[in-house]
This record gives structure tokens, sequence and C-alpha cells, in this order.
């Protein structure tokens, strides 16, 4: 599954997402650019809804680029925010050269140290898998979220084809994560908006046979 913009995040009720990066154990919160300062700084691109939480966090895990790469505890002794980034510094890190081996590396936390959420809030790596259905019809497996400008973010679900199917409290009946099963009243013809053509359609669409007398 691909990354969304944010990671460690606040609930689907509408806002943004939380998204598990590597095996399921650990989720990652921010992702190391490049070195910062001379005594082992790192800048780091914020993926977490949650960055005032790096000041309770000190035990953290850097999993370098390389999916074999070994994932290693790091201990964070400071931290500030600037710019676009928040620029992180660990202890043993004392110099540049100690701060490029963690270049690339994705700072993770363990999956059960995720901030809590409301309980009408749902991470998006718990609503995927599940499958939506509308009424007691099964439409597909709910493969992401997509977050843009619309109030409520966008269901991927694939069935028979491709669904966006908004994530609105109104069209929502039930959701059991743990039964990976997500009960939705969809408005009539929801589902029926750019279905594809059948072959009557297709034919229709392409006109009178030529080659017929």
């Amino acid at each position: 599954m691909t990354e969304q913009k944010r990671v460690e995040g606040r609930g689907v009720s509408g806002q943004s997402a939380e998204r598990k990066i590597g095996d399921s154990d650990f989720i990652t919160i921010a992702r190391v650019i490049k070195t910062q300062g001379r005594i082992g700084e790192v800048a780091a691109a914020v993926l977490t809804d949650f960055p005032e939480r790096f000041a309770t966090r000190k035990r953290l895990f850097a999993k370098g680029p390389d999916e074999n790469a070994p994932r290693r505890e790091v201990q964070l002794t400071d931290h500030w925010f600037h710019k676009d980034w928040v620029v992180l510094k660990f202890a043993g890190v004392d110099s540049i050269s100690d701060a490029e081996a963690l270049a690339g590396c994705e700072i993770q936390v363990p999956l059960g140290e995720r901030a809590e959420l409301d309980a009408d809030s749902f991470y998006v790596s718990d609503l995927a898998g599940c499958i939506v259905y509308d009424g007691e019809r099964e439409v597909g497996k709910i493969q992401d979220v997509r977050f843009g400008a619309g109030e409520a973010p966008l269901l991927v679900v694939q069935g028979v084809k491709e669904y966006l199917i908004p994530f609105a409290a109104g069209y929502i009946r039930g959701i059991s994560p743990e039964n990976k099963r997500v009960e939705m009243d969809l408005p009539q013809g929801m589902l029926e908006l750019d279905a594809p053509l059948n072959q009557e359609e297709k034919q229709r669409q392409k006109g009178p046979d030529r080659d017929r007398p």
C-alpha cells in the first residue's frame, strides 16, 4: 500500500490519515531528508498529524531505505521545527558523518504507541482490507483512502470496478474493523456513476455498422 501524506494521523472522520510503513508492527512518523548543523542533527519530513508528540517521544526507531536494512533503536534528545522540517538530535549521533548514516531512514514508533483516537475515528490502516456493503450488496474491498479538497475523504474500493466512495457520516451505518466490514447506505445510483459500458452501449456509442448494406 502506498504512503499518504500523513502517516500517524487523526481519524478518517473527515480528517487526515495514518499509514503503516514497512512491517505491520511499526508506523513511520518522519523521514530523514538531510543532515542539519555540525553536531549530528538531521532534518526530517514530518509524517504525523501529531507533531507535538515529539516532545514526549524519546524512544524511536530508525529504519533504513533498504527493506532488508535492520531497524535500530535511537534515543531522541532534542528536536525543533524549522520551516517544513523537524530537526532531530539523537544520542550518540554527534557529527555530520554520523548524521549522514541516517539519511533516507524512516523514523518509526511501535504500532502500539500510536496516538489514541476518538471513538468515532479510525486509522486508514484499520480500514484497509475491509469489505464495503451498501445495504446487503457487497461493493468491494477498501484499497486506500484519498484526501483532497472535499469535506469527506474518499474510500478507494475495488469491486467489479474501482469506486471512489465518500466516507461521510451520513452514509455510514456501521464500522467493524475487527470483522473487516464497513456497512453503508449510499444514495441511489452513486455506484452506477461512470460504470463501464456494456456491449450494447458500446455498439450504440460507435454508431451504425458501416459494413452493413
